[in-house]
């Protein structure tokens, strides 16, 4: 695993005196986004990952090189240790004893149980039962024993199955949510109780989330006596709270605010690469997509090393593989697609999409006129498609842009998100990768919402075959051949358009002490940090 690249210091020391905005023992940070929901079993989201990670219940977690660790598990199973059966069908964890939920109830198999029912009730508005629904049975031959039977092996179960890696479902406590028919309203998804180093104290909707010490976390007690999400939907006011103090944590945020930060005193700032990518994402069930030359060349007539340098101040990874370049599934033998408006013009005018008068292209009665979505609060993000607007024009391609506020963009498909729901033809935000490199959540075509994630509708025979294949196999050898044969056919097929990969950034006090996040789980070890 690369090492940091940082900006001030590689990670967070000690402190001889806090600086006087400092509060002992209570951090407060931002994500500059706002959530819907605090249950992660209903919404698979970026900044409810961070907090969740914090507060709910996990198998596994991950350490600093995003390797699995036992949580509630007491090993991870291998086919080595007999955890994982010859013909990979079985999966056996051994739960911890003594373990007690934060309200104090003990935890034990029958809580994964229900959760798996949970996950597969149709009645839940879930959003991707990917991998669930490959259990046919789950054994408990004693309270602290889960047998998983499954129709077919299954590579990535670790993530899946409540591991605290990709904003997956966390393990839901039985006693309080057995009686309802479904749990998509109930009071439990304002303010879970779980099994984390925190608890949730409060929730004020639009405002903040308060989390306290966990004073029955099998651990022990965190050295934080508080956490405090604060729901800041716009970047440039996060840019302002931390001169003026009134936040000390940033994360995630991209290059072009790096120059606005840095000067801030008593500001340090972690840099390093991420498995994080941001794409544009083409509805493919449109039909003017299925031409898969005006894929191309809307690919072509994007200036991505201009975005990363100029609005970017240079931070991000150019690459055309959705698979970060510090995972061990990555693909380097693919090249990077230029940036050459010359050529998209040409593979246009040669597929016959003729320019009308007001010099948007179209054919067979279809026009290039398009329709993008974005977040709101995201000027950096305003300023990259203002600029993909103008290149978009030249080749005769009008983009009109729709900005929704966060909690819905990435509603459920049930609840009308924009992402799941597919109202868009190009789409703008973000994906983290797993880490064991299972892409099938986002590009299996049985994986199309409302059944998974795949909200780009993408369909390939060949990729599906393969992606099967992958998950069908423990040895990493064959995963990685697999997943090279599916990142080349991705970039061909134009299934997406990698922008960047990110390169993980986190501002904070310079007071905060033992913070050494991962790329995957930055906030799974805080039992040591302070403030």
């Amino acid at each position: 695993m690369a090492g940091f690249v940082a900006a001030g210091a590689t990670k967070a020391g000690a402190q001889s005196s806090r600086h006087p905005w400092t509060i002992p023992h209570t951090l407060r940070y931002t994500t500059a986004s706002d959530i819907n929901t605090l249950n992660p079993v209903l919404l698979q989201d970026f900044t409810l990952g961070l907090l969740s990670s914090l507060t709910m219940a996990w198998l596994v977690r991950y350490d600093f090189h995003n390797q699995p660790v036992p949580e509630l598990a007491t090993e991870i199973p291998t086919l080595r240790n007999g955890g994982i059966s010859p013909d990979g069908k079985t999966i056996t964890f051994h739960l911890r004893k003594g373990v007690v939920w934060s309200d104090g109830v003990p935890f034990d198999a029958r809580d994964f149980i229900f959760t798996w029912k949970t996950v597969m009730n149709s009645a839940n508005n879930i959003t991707d039962r990917s991998g669930w629904d490959l259990i046919t049975r789950v054994d408990t031959p004693n309270p602290y024993t889960l047998v998983i039977h499954l129709k077919e092996p299954y590579a990535a179960f670790l993530p899946t199955f409540c591991g605290s890696a990709g904003a997956n479902p966390c393990i839901l406590p039985e006693h309080i949510l057995r009686d309802l028919p479904n749990i998509n309203n109930a009071p439990y998804n304002s303010l879970p109780v779980g099994i984390g180093p925190f608890k949730y104290s409060s929730w004020q909707r639009t405002v903040q989330v308060e989390m306290v010490a966990n004073d029955k976390y099998w651990r022990g007690r965190p050295k934080l006596d508080k956490v405090i999400f604060r729901v800041i939907p716009d970047r440039n006011t996060v840019v302002t709270q931390l001169t003026t103090h009134e936040v000390d944590f940033w994360y995630p945020f991209g290059g072009a605010y790096l120059d606005r930060v840095k000067p801030i005193p008593g500001i340090k700032i972690i840099r390093q690469p991420g498995y994080i990518y941001n794409h544009i994402d083409m509805n493919l069930s449109r039909d003017v997509f299925k031409d898969t030359v005006v894929r191309e060349a809307l690919r072509y007539a994007l200036n991505r090393p201009l975005i990363r340098d100029k609005i970017g101040h240079g931070v991000g990874i150019i690459q055309e593989t959705v698979m970060p370049s510090t995972h061990p599934m990555y693909n380097p033998h693919i090249p990077i697609i230029p940036f050459d408006p010359d050529k998209a013009n040409e593979l246009l005018d040669r597929a016959g999409w003729k320019r009308g008068s007001d010099g948007v292209r179209a054919k067979n009665g279809l026009r290039l006129a398009l329709v993008a979505a974005s977040t709101t609060g995201t000027p950096d993000v305003d300023t990259q498609i203002a600029l993909i607007q103008d290149w978009y024009k030249a080749i005769g391609v009008d983009l009109e842009v729709h900005r929704y506020a966060p909690p819905l963009f990435f509603a459920p498909y049930a609840d009308g998100g924009i992402v799941y729901s597919g109202k868009f033809d190009l789409i703008f935000f973000a994906w983290q990768i797993d880490t064991v490199g299972d892409l099938s959540n986002i590009f299996a075509s049985k994986e199309i919402p409302p059944n998974g994630q795949n909200d780009e509708r993408y369909r390939n025979r060949e990729v599906d075959a393969w992606l099967t294949d992958f998950r069908h196999t423990y040895d990493l050898s064959k995963q990685r051949a697999l997943s090279w044969k599916v990142q080349e056919q991705i970039v061909k097929d134009v299934a997406t358009i990698v922008m960047t990969l990110r390169e993980d950034m986190y501002a904070f006090n310079d007071d905060l002490q033992n913070f050494h996040p991962n790329a995957v789980t930055p906030f799974d070890d805080m039992m040591n940090v302070d403030i």
